[in-house]
């Protein structure tokens, strides 16, 4: 016996119109084929499939096209090499050392993964295996193995800490142009890092990164206590004649320093080996003897500008070589060390006059070179805050002749 269901409908429906109200029932991968008619199968009904995709067609276009117009340039390919390639050294670049070559030709290259392709000889120069501190030469051919560069940082605007940074340098800079940057360093704040150093000169730099990712090259170092002036190199050009200067002496630079009692004669020249000299609490440099382990030779003029009761004296000091610590080792090394120096100062019994502080009585005072471009640069710090006070109350005048300039240069 069946029975009849009463409809309910309002209205009576075709037989069309009731297939397609039914529910759809999805089929499997396995089962799904060929519907009726030729079309394929799928999840919806190919009619209201299609229509769905009509309507969504025009704001998918938008949206894409939106998403291509905000879309971050990508970076250029040539910046990330990944296969060997082989490459000359230009005149800008001679004299470079291999591992200043390699940080500025790829500014996204990290310093471990510099110093491990030259350790495991997978570069080359000319056909040889280099050290990393080896210098090239205009001409070159080096074979540079496939490298995993970071990717370039997109030069966008600075943050609030990235802007202070940049003003803090600003202060700093005694003189600048489109290569040369000197800065006025203040005692205190170190070149480089180090174990436990969180702020430095090298990374205050990375806030002056160019459009192409290249950040300004320290061309010297100075010591931590040591005020004065640092100069700065801000493109590889100015790096590679800067640090030539150096090389080659034609670079001229001048401390200040206060001294205990009057070195006598008030002008002389210094001339000793100096060598490392490590132990568990600190490192100096040592006197050594020509043919010691690590001893390198160094020579420093001095002159007397200004004396201050004969307790007290200001002295002029001009390095011809560069060695760690030179000036501090050797006016210790000739009774006179330089007040304030918690490594080299040993006088028993001295007793610092009252209202000088006890730091660092050491100006990086005057740096003369000559220009990449030509010409020459010459910058001069002023004293650094404690010092000018010592000045002040021992009364002598900054102002005054300083003999030093008729030193020798060598």
């Amino acid at each position: 016996m069946s029975r009849r269901i009463k409809r309910t409908d309002p209205k009576p429906r075709s037989r069309d119109e009731r297939k397609e109200s039914r529910p759809f029932k999805a089929r499997s991968a396995k089962t799904a084929g060929p519907r009726p008619g030729g079309k394929p199968g799928g999840s919806k009904p190919p009619r209201f499939a299609g229509e769905r995709a009509e309507r969504r067609a025009p704001k998918a276009r938008l949206e894409k096209a939106e998403l291509e117009r905000a879309a971050p340039e990508k970076p250029v390919e040539a910046l990330l090499p990944t296969k060997v390639q082989t490459v000359k050294v230009t005149a800008d670049e001679n004299n470079m050392r291999v591992d200043r070559f390699l940080e500025a030709r790829f500014p996204g290259l990290s310093f471990s993964h510099i110093q491990r392709v030259v350790r495991k000889g997978e570069l080359r120069v000319d056909g040889k295996r280099v050290d990393s501190k080896d210098r090239l030469e205009e001409g070159q051919s080096v074979r540079i193995p496939p490298l995993k560069l970071d990717t370039p940082k997109a030069v966008g605007e600075l943050s609030e800490a990235a802007q202070k940074t940049l003003k803090a340098l600003k202060e700093m800079t005694i003189f600048e142009d489109d290569d040369v940057l000197v800065l006025n360093k203040p005692a205190g704040l170190a070149v480089q890092g180090g174990s436990g150093m969180t702020r430095h000169i090298d990374q205050m730099l990375e806030v002056m990164r160019d459009s192409k990712g290249q950040k300004p090259r320290l061309v010297h170092r100075i010591d931590r206590e040591t005020s004065g002036c640092l100069l700065v190199a801000k493109t590889r050009f100015a790096a590679s004649h800067l640090t030539g200067a150096f090389r080659s002496r034609s670079a001229r630079k001048v401390y200040w320093a206060l001294v205990p009692g009057l070195p006598k004669p008030k002008q002389g020249r210094i001339s000793t080996f100096l060598a490392k000299q490590e132990s568990e609490d600190d490192t100096i440099m040592r006197i050594a003897q020509h043919g010691d382990e690590g001893a390198s030779h160094a020579v420093t003029y001095y002159a007397v500008v200004e004396t201050a009761g004969n307790k007290l004296t200001w002295v002029s000091l001009k390095p011809v070589t560069g060695r760690t610590h030179q000036l501090r080792a050797h006016m210790e090394h000739i009774g006179h060390p330089i007040v304030g120096d918690p490594k080299y100062f040993n006088i028993e019994n001295w007793q610092l006059p009252g209202g000088l502080q006890n730091r660092l009585h050491l100006l990086a005072r005057r740096i003369v070179i000559p220009h990449p471009r030509g010409g020459v640069i010459d910058a001069t710090a002023p004293l650094p805050p404690h010092m000018q006070q010592s000045w002040n109350l021992l009364g002598l005048d900054a102002s005054r002749f300083d003999p030093i300039e008729n030193a020798p240069e060598e």
